[in-house]
């Protein structure tokens, strides 16, 4: 369940992990890129032996959804190692992938779950994580003339705008956290309003 604080990645970090000549590259991205990011990875890596991965997301009910694959590694010796240091980072809405190439010496079940846990914890740490913030929806009506004004404002306040319907007035899409809300409320000119 939604836990007050959380964090996720925006920008890709990667980090590169070695035990006994085996490499473990760590690849962290926001959970909205795992797929294309797997994807590439794939073309990058021809000759990685292993594509391990883990993600955390919040569905639609505030509910973490999460998964992970050893790709081929023993049981559980990877993915969930993976999926254990995204958890107690309280990471959501991120993904990480570990393209593992073999070095010759078997490290045997311990040394991977070690392994892949400390090529994860390795990318976090080199990673900017930042606070995971609720967003809600809210619609603004706006009259033509006040719509770069008021564009400004979400700009400098860093709301994200979903959409815009141009009618009589023009209808703007909002999804932003309480904190910009209550501040979008004091810059906001009298005439627009707010619908939530």
């Amino acid at each position: 369940m939604y836990n007050k604080f959380m964090y996720f990645v925006k920008e890709e970090t990667t980090q590169t992990f070695e035990e006994k000549k085996s490499k473990f590259i760590a690849f962290l991205t926001s959970y909205d890129n795992f797929d294309l990011l797997m994807k590439r990875l794939k073309d990058e890596h021809p000759k990685g032996r292993h594509f391990v991965y883990a993600y955390r997301y919040l569905n639609e009910y505030d509910q973490i959804v999460e998964n992970c694959s050893d790709d081929g590694e023993p049981k559980g010796t990877s993915g969930k190692p993976s999926l254990t240091v995204l958890a107690g980072n309280e990471l959501i809405n991120s993904a990480v992938i570990i393209v593992r190439y073999f070095g010759g010496i078997k490290l045997g079940t311990g040394g991977l779950v070690r392994a892949y846990g400390d090529a994860v914890n390795l990318v976090i740490s080199n990673s900017k994580l930042l606070p995971y913030q609720k967003l809600q929806s809210i619609t603004i009506d706006v009259e033509y003339s006040l719509l770069s004004k008021i564009e400004y404002i979400l700009n400098n306040l860093d709301i994200k705008i979903v959409n815009k319907e141009f009618q009589n007035s023009v209808l703007v899409y909002l999804s932003l956290t309480s904190e910009q809300l209550e501040q979008l409320k004091k810059e906001l000119p009298r005439s627009v309003k707010i619908t939530i």
